[in-house]
């Protein structure tokens, strides 16, 4: 009888820990460098919700490296970092001792990489050790692979493990939202036991809530702080890299050009550059919170296959809160500041976007004369497009 009650002592004493490491993160969304609007406050409790669930996939849920589960991160409900709205992120905990097989289908993504990193100093762990493309990776006839993760070499599809790896992550960015397929692909760790994972623990329970809660802290603190020195410099493309001394899972093949913005209601921002000769290329738009924009009803990103180009190869993007009528919008969904970020993957040169503020009245005689521009029944679509292809991508 005294063994349950301390037992459920425990339990109780466990949530409620668990309940107030949460309740501290929101701290974040009232701190004084957050735009002290609305909805870009709204935004961070909600961003600190959605990210509940990752921080428990992460530290409780798929933490064991001998029972690992490919599960995508972020989708259209969950999001942080500067999430690409092209892609899907998929990827499993892992150790540098055992050997990890992983089998399946590589799928038509136009941008695919597999990374292998170690811990670190961020809350996405440290450098990368080990990548492969989808032009490097071995496939058959149909498309299927088999990929090794290991200390010990092995022919075909292989990556090297060092002590300190914990996590394998893919990425792969969609030009063609409803026509390129994801891939399909399973892991598995050849040098485990077979046994079973084992039961849920008291000590495992209380590890794994706090880490989770300590995660989402970190992380989302982690992102906010990222971008407040961007916050700086608005209307100024940085290159990530040129912002951020730590090693962390970044997208290989090409850096991230990463601007802030601030457009009042009577505003319109104007972003003009023209695309380098390169397989894929994404613009991409968020809020203050470093988290995407609704990609599925909203016009919040474009690409390499999305954008209309003009005829001289140049990509104007406009951003202001009503819809001018010109096909490459981008939409600020009640926000008045926030990242817009371009990628070139597998460009020989990294051209970067210049910007121009303008009272939004003064916008159309502003935009070139040869600007692609859309009706009302081509938004439609393009809307329609959008949803149906985020419905591909994830699934549902």
């Amino acid at each position: 009888m005294g063994s349950n009650h301390e037992r459920d002592q425990r339990l109780t004493a466990i949530w409620h820990s668990f309940c107030q490491e949460l309740q501290d993160a929101g701290d974040l969304v009232l701190r004084e460098t957050t735009p002290d609007s609305e909805v870009t406050r709204v935004a961070g409790l909600r961003l600190l919700a959605r990210n509940v669930s990752l921080a428990l996939q992460f530290e409780l849920e798929n933490r064991d490296p001998l029972h690992p589960e490919l599960l995508h991160y972020f989708d259209p409900l969950r999001k942080q970092g500067g999430d690409n709205t092209d892609a899907l992120y998929v990827g499993a905990p892992i150790n540098g001792r055992d050997t990890y097989r992983i089998a399946g289908h590589r799928g038509s993504a136009a941008y695919f990489a597999v990374t292998v990193l170690e811990t670190g100093e961020t809350p996405w762990g440290g450098g990368v050790i080990g990548t492969l493309f989808g032009s490097d990776l071995d496939l058959d006839a149909e498309g299927n692979f088999e990929l090794w993760l290991g200390p010990e070499e092995r022919p075909g599809n292989w990556i090297r493990t060092t002590p300190e790896t914990y996590r394998v992550t893919f990425r792969q960015f969609f030009a063609d939202w409803q026509n390129e397929s994801p891939m399909e692909a399973a892991i598995e760790c050849v040098t485990r036991d077979g046994k079973p994972p084992s039961p849920l623990s008291l000590d495992a329970l209380d590890e794994g809530l706090m880490s989770a809660a300590r995660w989402l802290q970190v992380s989302t603190r982690y992102w906010a702080d990222k971008l407040d020195a961007w916050q700086a410099r608005p209307n100024e493309f940085i290159a990530f890299a040129e912002m951020e001394s730590a090693k962390i899972d970044a997208t290989p093949g090409g850096t991230p050009l990463i601007s802030y913005w601030k457009v009042s209601r009577d505003e319109a921002l104007v972003v003009r550059v023209r695309p380098p000769d390169c397989y894929y290329w994404n613009c991409e738009f968020g809020s203050y919170w470093w988290e995407t924009m609704d990609y599925r009803w909203r016009l919040s990103s474009t690409n390499i296959h999305q954008a209309a180009l003009e005829p001289d190869g140049m990509l104007t993007v406009v951003i202001c809160h009503d819809d001018p009528g010109v096909t490459n919008w981008l939409d600020p969904s009640g926000h008045e500041e926030g990242y817009i970020t371009f990628r070139w993957m597998g460009a020989a040169d990294n051209p970067r976007p210049e910007c121009s503020q303008i009272n939004r009245t003064e916008l159309e005689r502003s935009l070139p004369p040869e600007i692609p521009r859309i009706d009302a029944r081509g938004r439609q679509e393009q809307i329609a497009g959008r949803r149906a292809g985020v419905r591909k991508r994830f699934k549902y």
